[in-house]
């Protein structure tokens, strides 16, 4: 009796869902609710392929996804159908072969033309001249054949591009038939859990998927399947629109396009003119930088540098970063490189080192405060997608060229990222380590110097090694503006086509930036390891 009762409540319960279900699916369809709670409730109960067909779908495809909302349907059904429809266009009234044909003609009125010519030779004695034409006239009647070949082949492609067509609007239309239930029941499955999907159809749906339809298919149609797209819009305009519509090309010209330039290189000479005396202090100022990085690097015996160097990497990094650096620095010497690559490394860690100088602040800043990131954001976002070699035209009007210049749009190019993981290393930090240490008397200072940096580092320190490595990327394009070391090595490789000397060149930079990149690492890496 007890396993009867169970069983018999269990019933109810599932009349109740499957209850509950349908009324959800009679609110949901609007519109043949019984239809579509039959196809749902058998896509829901088969584990495998449900087959479900929707004649409403198949017959009128991406209108009816507009009318219901599958807007994915929609745009993915509309390009499909249109690519069938492209084709059996080009079929039936393509004209296929059409320029082919009208190569042709032209060639046969050349061909006219010259042996209408060497009558005129003839006639006149000269026969030298007059076999010269009828030879030209040969090599053109030759050309012409070939190109009525063309013409014939392509017409008789016709009838097989017609054929495919008509295959694939088919299938599309099978597809659609077999898919659409499934789209609209993964649409009523987020409308159940949201209720923010459309339900039922709307007319709105409608005037919206026949305007898209509208403006997508016709032109598009035009295109690519009639021979002078242009002359045939213009003759359905009837000429109320103009003598010729363009859809192949934009109707306005370049004229906006010199005028905007011309008005940002006067831009650009007011600021040169007028600030000149600020670029110069900031050229002046990245110079001393530059200077002493070089008189360290340089001016010193490379014995002393190597072993100075190989020691802190030793230090600060561990042994086999220190027999890395030892590696890297022979190379260099060795290959008659170190001069270069220790003007390099200038460039590399004078440009690293002002990244992270400004770079580090702004991040803290940016991740204690949501408004001057969301203001900050479409900088940084225009500072990384524009392409590096747009970055030198300012840079050159308003500070020259030379090495300073070449660190400058290193700094521009290279910082965003130091300046991203900052802000979300800050914003990392878990709120209630923070209430923590707020509760137990920490000042700001404090809070800042012994929270959340320390639980910010590794993504600070990602944002360094990212910094490091779009500095190096910056070495080569930085040397078009003057910017000596490698990087004029590997320029001169490139004009040359000097594969060898590219190669080896492109090795230096790499172990100069792996080298820089190690040691600030392994610093981070002891340090987490010994605590």
């Amino acid at each position: 009796m007890t396993d009867l009762a169970a069983t018999t409540e269990s019933d109810a319960m599932t009349h109740s869902t499957e209850a509950e279900s349908g009324h959800s699916v009679a609110a949901f369809a609007i519109e043949n609710a019984d239809y579509y709670e039959a196809e749902f409730h058998k896509i829901e109960s088969q584990t495998g392929f449900a087959w479900s067909w929707n004649t409403m779908a198949a017959v009128f495809g991406p209108i009816w996804g507009a009318a219901r909302g599958v807007w994915g349907f929609f745009w993915v059904f509309v390009v499909l159908e249109l690519f069938a429809l492209v084709q059996i266009g080009r079929g039936l009234w393509g004209q296929l072969g059409a320029d082919q044909l009208a190569r042709y003609e032209r060639l046969i009125g050349n061909i006219a033309k010259r042996e209408a010519q060497a009558a005129e030779l003839t006639a006149a004695g000269d026969a030298a001249g007059a076999a010269a034409k009828l030879k030209i006239a040969n090599n053109l009647q030759g050309a012409a054949e070939k190109a009525l070949q063309a013409a014939n082949d392509a017409s008789s492609e016709a009838f097989g591009i017609l054929v495919t067509g008509l295959i694939l609007i088919v299938l599309i239309k099978l597809t659609e038939g077999f898919y659409a239930n499934y789209a609209y029941e993964a649409q009523y499955l987020r409308w159940r859990a949201s209720k923010g999907e459309q339900s039922g159809i709307r007319r709105s749906g409608i005037v919206f998927g026949l305007l898209g339809v509208l403006a997508i298919w016709p032109l598009t149609l035009i295109r690519f399947t009639v021979a002078n797209p242009d002359q045939f819009v213009a003759k359905l305009t009837g000429g109320l629109l103009g003598d010729r519509i363009s859809i192949t090309e934009f109707p306005i010209g370049r004229e906006y396009f010199a005028y905007l330039s011309q008005k940002g290189d006067a831009g650009f000479d007011w600021l040169a003119n007028n600030f000149g005396d600020v670029f110069d202090g900031v050229t002046a100022g990245i110079r001393w930088v530059l200077d002493g990085l070089e008189i360290l690097l340089i001016q010193t015996p490379w014995p002393v540098v190597m072993f100075v160097t190989v020691v802190l990497a030793f230090r600060l990094a561990g042994p086999r970063v220190a027999i890395f650096t030892a590696a890297s620095l022979a190379y260099l010497a060795f290959m008659g490189l170190w001069e270069l690559s220790m003007i390099t490394v200038a460039l590399i860690g004078a440009g690293a080192f002002l990244c992270v100088l400004i770079g580090i602040p702004l991040g803290i800043w940016f991740g204690k405060s949501k408004r001057a990131y969301a203001f900050a954001e479409p900088v940084l976002d225009f500072m990384q997608t524009m392409p590096a070699f747009v970055y030198l035209i300012p840079i050159i009007a308003f500070f020259g060229t030379g090495k300073p210049p070449g660190v400058l749009a290193t700094l521009v190019f290279a910082m965003p990222p130091v300046i991203r993981l900052t802000a979300l290393g800050m914003r990392g930090v878990p709120e209630t380590t923070k209430e923590a240490a707020i509760a137990f008397g920490c000042s700001k200072r404090q809070l800042l110097f012994n929270v959340e940096l320390p639980l910010a580092l590794p993504s600070i320190m990602t944002g360094i090694n990212q910094t490091i490595l779009m500095s190096l990327s910056m070495v080569v394009i930085a040397s078009l503006i003057g910017a000596e070391g490698l990087g004029a090595l590997i320029l001169e490789a490139l004009q040359y086509a000097a594969k060898g000397q590219g190669l080896l060149g492109g090795l230096a930079i790499l172990f100069c930036a792996m080298v820089i990149d190690r040691i600030a690492q392994g610093v981070y890496r002891r340090k987490v390891g010994g605590n």
